[in-house]
């Protein structure tokens, strides 16, 4: 069993491996490289975790032609359709690529908006459901070493951007959420989901995407302020719909959202408590697009990007971890001290 212990005090960490020793009899693994699939890399601006290794046995065990690499995990203005197509042959192995894709979107999430869009279609997959999924795998291929970067900062600020695309599914008319939570520079938490009703316009969308950005930030507060991050407060929520934003600020409205669930009135209560601040961003600097639609290969590499995905360009070592990444030959020397790894 390996454990990572991280702290911003060294000598509780020497003093805690010192007790574990003691007890378990453990060994020192020394600076963290590898959990749980994850390689983790340390660079000048901070921490880079990638799944390199994974990726490349994800890509071996698929024994598909990759040699076409594709620019975006999906076309632009792409669609899935439930009954067309003739029936896949073999749907657990479709299943088996769709379930390691999900795993991969832990450190790419660029990914989540094709992995939830191919992840409809599990039960009974089509020819053209596969070849959508062959399309994501060409784009893996092309991006084996991509991982994202956890920025090396001491401004600990929260912040979320939320967005939907209005009756986005051709199947059933329901839109799609898209969320990510970044704490500075750096992005935590992100999800792309399809919405579990038909919204009647596209502010309702936009308005229930902003409780389930909500709902994520409520549980970020509390786990941050465990963690010992504290002073979070006012988190920003940015969205890209002014009525949206009204509804969530302005009580009077109550009369005319009626038709929305009491759920998403969620995102309001918390304006009140004083716990997030809606904020309106342009269309045009809105990071969630890539998590509710498919782009094109311009926009798809600038939100990229501005996501801190980075392609660390190295070999895994034999520890299973991450060799030297091509930005830094040195560690980031704070992270150095905080980040150690024990096995009992």
């Amino acid at each position: 069993m390996t454990i990572p212990l991280t702290g911003s005090n060294t000598t509780t960490i020497l003093d805690l491996k010192a007790h574990l020793h003691k007890v378990f009899s453990i060994k020192n693994l020394g600076q963290l490289h590898f959990f749980l699939c994850i390689e983790v890399c340390y660079i000048n601006q901070g921490i880079v975790l990638s799944q390199r290794k994974f990726t490349k046995e994800l890509l071996q065990d698929c024994n598909l032609d990759l040699s076409k690499q594709a620019k975006t995990p999906l076309p632009p203005n792409f669609k899935l359709f439930t009954n067309v197509g003739d029936f896949y042959l073999d749907p657990l192995f479709y299943r088996c690529l769709v379930g390691k894709l999900n795993f991969l979107t832990n450190t790419r999430s660029n990914l989540s908006f094709a992995v939830q869009t191919l992840s409809q279609f599990l039960q009974q997959p089509r020819v053209p459901h596969f070849q959508a999924l062959h399309h994501v795998l060409r784009y893996v291929a092309g991006t084996i070493g991509q991982g994202i970067l956890l920025y090396a900062t001491d401004q600990l600020t929260l912040q979320g951007y939320s967005d939907s695309d209005w009756a986005s599914c051709p199947n059933s008319r329901r839109s799609v959420t898209g969320y990510v939570m970044l704490l500075g520079n750096s992005p935590i938490s992100w999800k792309s989901k399809k919405q579990g009703t038909v919204s009647k316009s596209s502010s309702e969308a936009e308005y229930r995407a902003m409780a389930a950005a909500s709902s994520e930030i409520t549980w970020l507060v509390r786990l941050l302020q465990e963690l010992g991050v504290l002073n979070l407060k006012l988190v920003k929520l940015n969205c890209d719909d002014q009525v949206a934003i009204h509804i969530g600020k302005n009580p009077v409205f109550h009369e005319r959202t009626k038709h929305i669930e009491l759920g998403c009135h969620f995102t309001r209560d918390k304006v009140l408590e004083g716990l997030i601040q809606l904020s309106f961003v342009p269309s045009t600097n809105q990071l969630d697009d890539i998590f509710t639609k498919s782009l094109c290969s311009p926009q798809h590499f600038d939100l990229c990007s501005k996501l801190g995905l980075i392609d660390t360009q190295s070999s895994s070592s034999l520890r299973g971890g991450i060799g030297d990444c091509p930005a830094s030959s040195s560690a980031f020397s704070t992270t150095q001290q905080n980040s150690q790894q024990l096995t009992a």
